[in-house]
């Protein structure tokens, strides 16, 4: 069981189940079957709780156990923060200009896409790609790019949701962001218009060490579930949908998959 202490040390410690960072990070955020986490740091990880392990052939998902008897099937992306990071440095301004500029443009970034596969990608499996920005114009703006970068993220990442949900056959009960970029006013903002429904916000926060002694807690006092910790500060937000920019993402996918 994932709460049964298996031992003991000489002085009297318990020994049970450790976990991974990202069932940690579930753990730590209470999440439930079917609630995905959209981890959104250095690289980008969609995970949903879940009552049975998904097979998939084509390594796009990856069915880990949590850390509660459970599975957290996984999408993971190479690229994430550092596509902002990308951007920041391209157009010269800090993260809070950058997202100013995003949200002064419009949805779609009046044509322009980006592919954000700056270093290949994991999900889907092209380790030799490159990054594509396509549909610029001379009358192409600054916050025209800003936009296309964010969108791009966000569209991968809606990806690896759409690939969790297909693989599971489970349609997400709730999304939550987390991760460094997840402070972003434009992620906050864009992500739930391109993931086509509310997102929450959590509050900074631990997660992962947080989930860790939840876990320990659960082990220590022998329940049957582990112990309800309320995490306060949350937020939803919710932002009319853009399919038209996903659409335009997987088609620049499609288009761009003999690329490399």
């Amino acid at each position: 069981a994932p709460q049964e202490v298996m031992a003991r040390t000489a002085r009297g410690a318990a020994i049970a189940p450790g976990t991974g960072d990202n069932m940690g990070a579930a753990l730590g955020l209470s999440l439930g079957p079917g609630d995905v986490s959209v981890s959104i740091g250095t690289s980008g990880v969609c995970a949903m709780v879940s009552d049975s392990r998904p097979g998939d052939a084509s390594g796009a998902v990856t069915g880990f156990a949590d850390a509660t008897g459970r599975f957290l099937p996984m999408a993971t992306t190479i690229n994430a923060s550092r596509i902002l990071e990308a951007a920041r440095a391209l157009l010269g301004v800090d993260h809070e200009e950058l997202s100013r500029l995003a949200l002064a443009s419009v949805p779609g970034a009046n044509g322009v896409t980006l592919l954000p596969y700056f270093d290949g990608e994991r999900t889907p499996n092209r380790p030799t790609a490159r990054a594509t920005l396509t549909g610029m114009s001379t009358s192409t703006t600054r916050e025209d790019v800003a936009r296309a970068y964010v969108e791009g993220l966000l569209c991968s990442l809606a990806d690896g949701i759409a690939a969790l949900e297909d693989r599971t056959g489970t349609t997400p009960e709730g999304i939550t962001l987390i991760g460094g970029a997840a402070r972003s006013q434009a992620i906050q903002q864009l992500a739930p218009a391109i993931f086509g429904r509310e997102v929450t916000i959590a509050p900074e926060g631990e997660y992962v060490a947080l989930g860790a002694a939840r876990q320990a807690a659960w082990a220590l006092t022998g329940a049957q579930e582990p112990p309800v910790w309320q995490i306060t500060g949350s937020r939803t937000v919710g932002a009319e949908a853009t399919p038209q920019v996903l659409e335009a993402y997987r088609e620049l996918k499609d288009r761009t998959e003999n690329w490399g």
